[in-house]
Order: C-alpha cells, then structure tokens, then sequence
C-alpha cells in the first residue's frame, strides 16, 4: 500500500494524560470531571487536575476558558467537552 493510503498507527489511550484546568465551586468543571472520569476510565488513560487558583500562570493563561482540558499537553477543548471527541483524541 502506498504511503498515501496507509492509516496511522492507533494510539494507545493508556500512554495518553488528559488535564483538566479548572477551579473549586465551576460546575462546568465539575461536569468535564465527570465526562473525563468516565471517558479515561473506560479506556485506561491517566488523568489529572489542575486549580488556576494555586497557580499564576495558569490563571493567567486560562481565566476566560475555564474548564480547559489538554490531551498530553495540547489544548483539546474548553468549556464544554464531548465525551465522543475527547474519546477520539484518545485514540479509542
């Protein structure tokens, strides 16, 4: 098969962190938690959280976009997260 036409290889979910930069009493953090939660859950891949109000730069960077959700490092979404998109990013 020519190179044009070759798929790229599936990534692996579990060699994948999700990051999720919010901020205590944000229901919209609290709703990407749960999406992220279950999302990661079921396909094995690690993730974290991140409080802007125990960091300056990331209060700086992110106040308007709150929640804010990285895949390995990369902005994925903010606001809202779609557990179908966030699955695919995955790779699952």
């Amino acid at each position: 098969m020519t190179p044009l036409l070759r798929r790229p290889a599936r990534k692996n979910p579990a060699n994948s962190t999700v990051t999720l930069i919010g901020k205590p009493g944000c229901h919209l953090c609290d709703d990407a938690e749960a999406v992220i939660e279950r999302v990661c859950g079921e396909l094995g891949a690690s993730w974290e959280k991140k409080d802007i109000t125990q960091d300056a730069e990331l209060h700086r960077q992110y106040w308007e976009q709150i929640p804010v959700i990285l895949v390995d490092g990369a902005q994925h979404d903010f606001w809202r997260v779609d557990p179908a998109r966030l699955r695919k990013a995955l790779g699952g």
